[in-house]
């Protein structure tokens, strides 16, 4: 799938599942209950906002296997050498990234990041929201280092305004295990389908064989504009007044 299905997809599964696992114990928001004396188990409208882009920025995390992929343009050279890194690592393109193991291992990482280390969550952070931008087209045409300049500035503004609005990430860790998660299923609809249980190296695709092929009119045409018609609904729904 294309870097931008992968994002709506994760924007998607945060807005429909986010809101009922939030109220887990690990994934409650202490800092509040020790400034207000009350446990947050909610998500704030600004975190449910904040929650779907960085989910959809982590959908692209699996693809870091593969330096050509829209997430190794995101920062230029510095995504694009990291991505060189992880695909050596990983065995190439839709090797171990794109497995259960992948998706649980990043989860569990964000979330020990994000309540042990307030400098390196903000990192991740503010890459996922990066790379949310850049998935969705976010830049110049033809332009590479000007589409990175213009990713950074509004990645920069979209940090500094969730900071304003006092926005807490306790929830980092399912964001991030829910995007790689949906990402992995995502390309096991396609016809190469992803080693989901590795390091077995077997490639599992869906059931029903979908089939999907990667950039066709199918996903361009069709896909897309029913993703993006998912998320306004999800939207409308999960911030409508009770």
């Amino acid at each position: 799938m294309m870097g931008h299905t992968h994002a709506m997809t994760g924007a998607i599964a945060w807005l429909g599942l986010a809101p009922p696992l939030a109220a887990l114990p690990l994934l409650s928001d202490t800092s509040r209950f020790i400034e207000t004396g009350i446990m947050a188990t909610a998500l704030s409208p600004a975190e449910l906002i904040a929650g779907a882009i960085i989910c959809a920025g982590a959908a692209m995390l699996p693809d870091l296997d593969h330096p050509s992929a829209t997430i190794a343009q995101t920062f230029g050279p510095v995504t694009w050498l990291l991505s060189k890194l992880v695909s050596w690592l990983s065995g190439g393109h839709r090797g171990a990234t794109h497995s259960l193991a992948f998706a649980v291992a990043l989860g569990f990482g964000a979330h020990w990041l994000a309540n042990a280390y307030p400098i390196g969550r903000d990192v991740m952070v503010v890459l996922l929201i990066g790379l949310a931008l850049r998935a969705i087209g976010v830049g110049i045409p033809g332009n590479k280092l000007g589409s990175a300049m213009v990713n950074i500035g509004m990645t920069a503004g979209l940090y500094a305004v969730f900071l304003s609005l006092g926005v807490g990430y306790a929830w980092l860790g399912l964001a991030v295990g829910v995007g790689c998660l949906i990402h992995v299923v995502g390309d096991c609809m396609t016809e190469r389908g992803c080693p989901v249980l590795w390091p077995l190296g077997a490639k599992f695709v869906l059931p029903w064989k979908i089939g999907i092929k990667t950039g066709k009119k199918f996903e361009q045409k069709i896909l897309a504009p029913i993703l993006s018609v998912a998320i306004i609904g999800l939207l409308f729904w999960r911030l409508a007044p009770v």
